[in-house]
């Protein structure tokens, strides 16, 4: 293809300014935030944005700032042909960080780490590198590229709605927020929000709370529980069991609440036995007080597995639905809430990231199989309350798949509050769009171009002709919403080259 050299070339020797402007934006804690006025995401986002276009400024070009929803840099002010959607928040930083801190990016055996070097700060550095590559080297351009940069990726994309409150599409739109190839299919998505309520049990051993996740979109790798009236022993022998069979680890340790806790019921015990010294043997009181002390303490237990993004659930181990199977499997006394409890596991099992135990385990040839990721539960004496994530094939409707979790919960006695889904997205593989960014992913990468469909959602779900293209090669494990999070430089490079290029194919 015509100016395939010169644009790698140029990529090439900025390659050095490229990552230092990645980390210009990764240094910046961009969660969302509460709302401050005039920054509807709060300080964080706002913060990114504008050092975003400073920096995009800084280069030549012209930008714009949405109200702090997003910012659009413009390569000229031809005709509007072709749009690409980054965006700069990120999600929680999380933790179990270990190569470096979430905010402090490193560059290491080839890799960038920090959160958002791979979702999406990374990439959206890399398509404005493209747009100084098109812009710089002069090549010939008739119509007009808009990189436009958003703040609520993350949490729903109330950015983008603003956006095109104000603006049109343009013709052709694509995001670097997934793979390469091209992703032509984005399946649907159900945030499946649900509760129960239950009379409470006073009877020992019990439950006393559960508290997992922290976004929906999100595998918890850690979940919490406080048990109450079980002997320690007991607990861990059940917890290497269960260990075993889900790969899930268990932390326990005494906690405040509930009756005694381990610490008062044995100075308790000792206490007693001290008293009983004297006469040489053990008093009933003695006795009564080691069982308390067995058996009135409150253990907290943290079950640890690894976080995911719900859109592949099956590449963590949740730890939410691991916890529920220890407490399951624990004796604790009969009741209401642990019945619920178990109906809920019942439902979503772990290692069910299919939705078979619901009944809802869809597929069909252009979009794959079904996910779901149970990723949130509060479960208090008298309430539990949770959600979880489907990402449906394109064969999904409210009949084979919304109805049929919503009968399935109700036949436990949860109420699933959902009455609509968010749709599938498709765009036609032969498309003179489509084919011309297969093309140019060819062209730099020696690979077959082919289309695909994602689990995840991005900014293009509900624009009719948009794709997400890269920033990542098939197979990279960027560990995107996890710790550690990564971007292969190679794939962050290569992307610039090939966004620029296909700029300079589509708008000729």
């Amino acid at each position: 293809m015509k100016y395939q050299n010169e644009i790698a070339a140029y990529i090439d020797a900025h390659t050095e300014e490229m990552i230092e402007d990645i980390f210009t934006l990764c240094r910046i804690n961009s969660e969302r935030m509460p709302a401050e006025e005039g920054r509807p995401y709060g300080p964080g986002p706002a913060e990114a944005l504008a050092a975003a276009l400073k920096m995009a400024e800084s280069y030549g070009f012209t930008t714009r700032n949405y109200d702090n929803y997003v910012g659009t840099v413009d390569l000229n002010d031809s005709p509007k042909q072709l749009d690409i959607l980054a965006h700069l928040d990120v999600v929680p930083a999380g933790e179990g960080w270990q190569v470096t801190e979430p905010f402090s990016p490193i560059r290491k055996d080839g890799r960038l780490y920090g959160r958002g070097t791979s979702d999406d700060k990374g990439p959206a550095v890399a398509a404005l590198y493209a747009l100084r590559c098109v812009k710089e080297l002069g090549l010939p351009v008739s119509k007009n590229v808009r990189l436009i940069l958003g703040c609520d990726e993350e949490c729903g994309s109330s950015d983008i709605a603003h956006y095109y409150r104000i603006e049109k599409e343009a013709p052709m739109t694509f995001s670097p927020d997934a793979d390469f190839p091209v992703t032509n299919i984005e399946k649907g998505r159900l945030a499946g929000q649900f509760d129960a309520d239950f009379a409470a049990g006073a009877a020992l051993p019990r439950l006393v709370s559960v508290d997992a996740g922290i976004k929906v979109n999100v595998v918890p790798g850690k979940a919490f529980a406080v048990v109450e009236g079980l002997g320690r022993e007991e607990m861990e022998k059940t917890a290497a069991d269960v260990t075993a069979e889900t790969g899930v680890q268990f932390l326990l340790e005494a906690c405040e609440g509930g009756n005694k806790t381990d610490a008062q019921a044995a100075g308790d015990a000792g206490a007693a036995a001290g008293d009983d010294a004297a006469s040489g043997g053990k008093t009933a009181a003695a006795s009564d007080a080691e069982s308390a002390a067995q058996t009135a303490c409150c253990v907290k237990i943290t079950a640890v597995g690894e976080g995911a993004h719900a859109a592949g659930p099956q590449a963590g181990n949740n730890a939410l639905t691991g916890l529920l199977t220890y407490l399951t499997r624990l004796p604790l006394a009969p009741c209401p809430q642990m019945t619920a409890v178990a109906d809920l596991l019942s439902l979503m099992p772990h290692g069910d990231v299919n939705g078979r135990a619901m009944g809802i385990d869809l597929k069909d040839e252009i979009s794959g199989e079904l996910t779901l990721a149970f990723t949130m539960l509060k479960v208090t004496d008298v309430r539990l309350e949770g959600m979880f994530d489907v990402r449906c094939p394109v064969c999904a409707t409210a009949e084979n798949m919304l109805n049929v979790a919503k009968a399935a919960m109700a036949a436990k006695g949860i109420t699933l509050r959902n009455d609509s889904f968010n749709p599938p997205h498709h765009v036609d593989a032969n498309s003179h769009f489509v084919q011309t960014l297969l093309a140019v992913y060819e062209a730099y990468t020696g690979k077959k171009g082919e289309c695909q469909s994602m689990g995840g959602g991005t900014y293009v779900h509900h624009l009719a002709n948009g794709v997400a293209f890269g920033a990542s090669m098939p197979g990279t494990d960027n560990r995107m919403h996890g710790a550690d999070e990564r971007a292969e430089l190679y794939d962050l490079v290569t992307s610039a080259k090939i966004f620029a290029l296909a700029i300079a194919e589509l708008c000729a």
